[in-house]
């Protein structure tokens, strides 16, 4: 081997696809560390396999100007340019952008703009590779009602977006049907289209004081200038988004019976005007329907959830989140689609869990896949149902956020550890009853009182979650307990050895914020997870620096802490963690009084990667 092929000591290089192949076993951020390592070990990691979702997100500014030309040695990017207005300098920007990756940008989005159409129309003819096109809120580009009114412009646009896909236009306060209808006249085969929150006239014409006509509108967007658009491109869009709109039953009704469209994406998200009927027929109309988000539509009942259960076979994904009229009713319908993996029921305050539970277990049919569950202030939710929920789906769970499911307790800690060991992220935030016991996986031991057995003063625990004695559960405010708990998993959990939180292994995000019985007991000993990337310890006034110091060697991937109002925290932990802390990106001390300038010279010195610094209070 020659010499330029060896390290300076002599030892041979490894071939540059062996570093690649290393680099592949390592999770995203493992990379990133391992890029640091040397050139070889850099150039490695800008390998193709790992650059095919690239976002570069940059504010408009003229030192922008030398990572644009830099950029020009990638084969594709995804650009986010935020702060773009009208300025000399932002015009020079984007003719970078033009000149240097016209042919390699795949999606463009630009937050917080206030650009006017010359200055785009100045980019957009040039990015001829561009699939997907966010303008979210540049209400600047359609006040006028002038974009795209000149033709040889539009001929210019319709040649670069000839393959756009993705086109988003939320918040724009100024669409009609004329803009409209020239910009999506240059998409031609859109596949997603997002008008969440834009002033649409579904019924009704304010400007002209009657029912929408037949004429495009200069003023506003109508429903049959949608209608016509769905009916155009029903053969390539698969999804849609008319969150936030006033869009009513019988305007749902008209875009879900589009001859020819078949829908596998729609997000309808705080529609209040939306009725059970009008869900019906919606899914009567579009059987093929993946992902729905109806969450917010507050005049829902559970009429809805059955029919989303019996109406769609392939259903993914379902948020119901703030749903307040939904009971249990058609949960246990929903839960027997194979298909379904994601289920928000956030905020579904008439959710216990008992008839679902009971229903799963006495019914022989087959059960979702799922692999996220959020019960967020679902206040009803106690631990018998969380302990059945979890020996029903625990196997393939991978996230649960159980945040202000204020009666939840340690017992439903130790079903989690037991039943859901691949779970990656974990909220228990503001389960104020959770306590250290929980976390290290042993019950708490209490005397025995013959006196009052009976009493309802929660589980009577024996020594170790292994030698769990018989013991009355906590009472329910339902005459139906869930039976799978009652029957199966108390029995299955008695000859059990305890495992601690620490049996989550894989765990990427833990929020125990609130928890307030937690202490450095806990937190010391089991607070060791590799993976671990996003932490919340908030507002947990017994933690000490012992545990700051603990979590920064034990959890060494750390992209986001929070230990904001934990009045212990002090200078003296923080210089012990932040040399150990050196990925991280976002911490939070707000309300730490006990911090001082000291610490922050301590974290210019060893935290050099933070973005967000909070030292509020």
């Amino acid at each position: 081997m020659d010499e330029s092929s060896s390290d300076e000591d002599g030892s041979p290089e490894l071939p540059i696809e062996i570093v690649v192949y290393i680099l592949s076993l390592l999770s995203a951020s493992d990379r990133k560390e391992a890029s640091l390592v040397c050139r070889r070990w850099y150039y490695a990691s800008q390998d193709s396999h790992f650059q095919k979702k690239m976002l570069f997100s940059f504010p408009a500014s003229a030192s922008s100007l030398e990572l644009i030309r830099g950029l020009s040695r990638k084969h594709r990017c995804n650009l986010v340019i935020s702060q773009l207005d009208g300025s000399g300098m932002c015009r020079t920007l984007l003719f970078e952008v033009g000149q240097s990756l016209g042919s390699k940008v795949e999606s463009l989005a630009l937050p917080g703009s206030s650009i006017t159409e010359a200055t785009l129309l100045m980019l957009l003819p040039q990015l001829t590779a561009l699939r997907k096109l966010d303008l979210r809120g540049l209400d600047s580009l359609f006040m006028s009602g002038a974009f795209l009114s000149r033709e040889e412009h539009r001929h210019q646009v319709r040649a670069a977006l000839s393959g756009l896909q993705e086109l988003d236009l939320s918040d724009i306060r100024y669409l009609s049907d004329l803009t409209f209808n020239r910009l999506t006249g240059c998409t031609t085969r859109l596949r997603r289209l997002s008008l969440a929150g834009c002033h649409i006239a579904f019924e009704f014409d304010p400007y002209k004081g009657c029912p929408v006509g037949v004429e495009d509108s200069s003023a506003l967007l109508s429903l049959r200038n949608l209608r016509k658009l769905l009916t155009e491109q029903r053969s390539t869009l698969v999804a849609l988004d008319l969150s936030r709109t006033s869009i009513s039953p019988e305007s749902l009704r008209t875009i879900a019976q589009v001859p020819g469209l078949v829908l596998e994406e729609l997000c309808l998200q705080g529609c209040k005007e939306l009725t059970d009927y009008s869900v019906e027929v919606l899914v009567k109309h579009q059987p093929g329907l993946q992902i729905l988000d109806i969450s917010g539509c507050t005049e829902l009942t559970s009429r809805s959830v059955k029919a989303v259960a019996h109406g769609l076979k392939f259903l993914r994904h379902l948020s119901l989140s703030r749903d307040w009229r939904i009971t249990e009713k058609g949960l246990v319908d929903l839960l027997s689609v194979p298909s379904l993996s994601r289920l928000d029921l956030s905020e579904c305050l008439n959710i216990s869990g008992v008839e679902t539970v009971n229903g799963l277990t006495s019914a022989n049919t087959s059960r979702a896949q799922l692999e996220t569950l959020n019960l967020k202030s679902c206040t009803y939710i106690r631990d018998l149902a969380v302990f059945s929920l979890l020996q029903l789906f625990g196997e393939t769970l991978r996230e649960l956020d159980l945040t202000s499911c204020t009666n939840v307790t340690d017992l439903s800690v130790h079903a989690l550890t037991t039943f859901s060991p691949g779970l990656k992220l974990l909220r228990l935030g503001w389960c104020k009853e959770v306590t250290d016991f929980g976390l290290l996986g042993v019950m708490q031991a209490v005397e025995s009182d013959p006196d009052n057995e009976m009493g309802d003063n929660g589980p009577k625990f024996t020594r170790t979650f292994g030698n769990m004695g018989f013991f009355k559960p906590p009472q329910l405010p339902f005459e139906e307990r869930p039976k799978l708990a009652m029957q199966n998993t108390l029995e299955h959990l008695k000859h059990q050895p305890g495992s601690s939180l620490m049996a989550l292994s894989r765990l990427q995000e833990l929020d125990l914020s609130a928890c307030p019985k937690l202490t450095d007991s806990s937190i010391i000993q089991v607070l060791r997870f590799p993976d671990l990337q996003r932490l919340s310890l908030s507002m947990l006034p017994e933690l000490t620096d012992a545990s700051l110091v603990s979590v920064a060697l034990h959890c060494r991937s750390l992209t986001r802490l929070d230990v904001s109002q934990c009045p212990q925290i002090s200078d003296h932990g923080v210089a012990k963690a932040a040399p150990h802390l050196q990925r991280l990106q976002h911490l939070s001390l707000s309300c730490c009084s006990n911090i001082t300038d000291r610490s922050m010279s301590i974290l210019a010195q060893h935290c050099k990667r933070l973005r967000t610094l909070d030292i509020s209070r």
